[in-house]
């Protein structure tokens, strides 16, 4: 599933690729991962000129003309995928865009996928992306910010830190190694923190995450052109990596149940507070 680096490295490209083109064409092969009915979506979008992309989150937003927004949502995994005029591509998508110069791009979702148009005013009450915190990525995620969200909070870390409400972007791909750079075990109580520990995760969140986004995101991702991420299985330093030696002291990994979710840690270097 992709996670900020990929979601964040395709919306940028689809900013510089798609600008200023205009919806010509609309295919839609599954109608089910629309908010709109079929042809009402299409009637709606069809002659709609793009004028910026970025992303939300998970999500990739795509400003439209005429006060609309296009939002993308990879779900489980999938690809969007830009294609030049008479270059080939997959056949199999649920949703194909066909832009004035011909080129094109088509959404392919392996599970629970989504393509909603929204007028600019609905987006205050869209429910799945309204309360969407700030990402790593964003000016705004600052320090003080991130402090902020460990303020009166009764949680395990691991939630905290996954909660699209409090944090945007971070899923359970690169979080097992986020939390042993910082040396904290995922079920540590927020509320037994120190503030130096929250103060060395917030740089390690943001140091991390741009160290994938540099490598273009995970090896099994493809971003807008098809091409693969660089950051490989080797270079996780825990995640995954069960029963091998802990890269620090050699203390077996560990694959742990962490409420309905798995967590990889060492047992070890990860400091769990009660």
């Amino acid at each position: 599933m992709p996670e900020l680096p990929e979601i964040y490295n395709l919306s940028m490209q689809m900013d510089l690729a798609l600008k200023h083109k205009r919806i010509c064409e609309v295919d839609i092969k599954q109608e089910k991962c629309l908010n709109l009915g079929k042809e009402e979506f299409i009637k709606a979008i069809i002659n709609k000129e793009i004028l910026r992309s970025f992303n939300k989150g998970k999500w990739v937003f795509i400003e439209l003309s005429d006060q609309y927004y296009l939002l993308l949502n990879l779900g489980m995994g999938g690809d969007i995928l830009y294609h030049e005029s008479g270059q080939k591509y997959e056949k199999e998508y649920q949703c194909k865009f066909v832009f004035n110069d011909t080129s094109e791009v088509i959404c392919r979702f392996w599970w629970i996928g989504r393509i909603e148009l929204l007028k600019a005013h609905e987006l205050a009450k869209h429910n799945a992306t309204n309360e969407i915190a700030y990402s790593p990525f964003d000016e705004e995620f600052t320090l003080d910010y991130f402090k902020e969200q460990f303020k009166n909070k009764r949680m395990r870390l691991k939630n905290l830190i996954l909660d699209q409400r409090k944090i945007g972007g971070i899923g359970n791909a690169y979080i097992h190694d986020i939390l042993f750079e910082s040396g904290l075990h995922p079920l540590t109580p927020i509320d037994k923190m120190t503030p130096e520990q929250i103060e060395r995760l917030y740089y390690i969140i943001k140091s991390y995450l741009i160290e994938v986004y540099q490598k273009k995101g995970l090896y099994y991702e493809r971003d807008l052109f098809g091409t693969r991420g660089g950051f490989k299985d080797t270079d996780f330093r825990i995640g995954y990596h069960e029963n091998r030696p802990c890269p620090k002291c050699t203390a077996l990994i560990q694959k742990i149940k962490t409420g309905s979710t798995s967590s990889y840690i060492c047992p070890v270097c990860q400091t769990h507070n009660q």
